[in-house]
């Protein structure tokens, strides 16, 4: 299963942000820089952090902020701002209904995909930004 980067862009962009704060102005074109992808996809990134309240972005060169201390932003909230799916699975569409396999397989897999899913938001709830900023900075310090 594969899902989609924009979990992963969104995270490597707000540990940009929060990491060079004081040395850089993080705009798109400097953290598209980090990330290796099109501004623009930054700057898509940005709105739909935005709109969920986890930065804030000033027109032109100011900049994208963290909207609050990384300690408060979970993994779970980057993944609710920047996915647009509300189901996890999707699943195939019209299973045969006159397979004993095919009208029971809702039935069988719902509570289970359902579970997987609570299971890996409660999963991303317990890992902050600030977590991920503070193991960047501890293996940096490791490096030679």
């Amino acid at each position: 299963m594969q899902f989609s980067s924009r979990l992963t862009i969104a995270i490597h962009t707000m540990l940009c942000i929060e990491n060079f704060k004081n040395e850089y102005k993080t705009t798109s074109t400097f953290l598209a820089g980090s990330v290796n992808v099109n501004p623009v996809i930054i700057r898509n990134i940005l709105q739909k952090l935005k709109s969920a309240g986890l930065v804030t972005v000033e027109a032109g060169v100011g900049g994208a902020s963290l909207a609050k201390d990384p300690k408060d932003i979970t993994m779970l909230d980057v993944f609710e701002a920047v996915e647009t799916e509300e189901d996890l699975f999707h699943f195939h569409e019209n299973p045969n209904p006159e397979c004993p396999i095919g009208k029971n397989v809702h039935a069988l897999l719902d509570d289970k995909l359902a579970s997987v899913k609570l299971a890996m938001e409660n999963s991303m709830r317990s890992v902050t930004l600030q977590s991920l900023l503070d193991q960047m900075y501890a293996t940096e310090k490791d490096k030679p």
